[in-house]
């Protein structure tokens, strides 16, 4: 496994399965097949870009 990148934090978080589940079948939509956690941080990421204010 490939040390963290710098400037990162861990974080610990806990779901309901039906909501891991949900993430797991999303995951298994794309085509690159991310992981668990890279999954996450990409919609993190979206929600983020479309609850931004201008």
């Amino acid at each position: 496994m490939a040390p963290p990148k710098k400037d990162t934090e861990a974080l610990t978080l806990r779901l309901p399965r039906e909501l891991i589940e949900a993430i797991d079948d999303r995951r298994r939509a794309t085509a690159d097949l991310p992981t668990r956690p890279e999954m996450i941080r990409r919609a993190l990421i979206e929600w983020l870009e479309l609850t931004k204010k201008t």
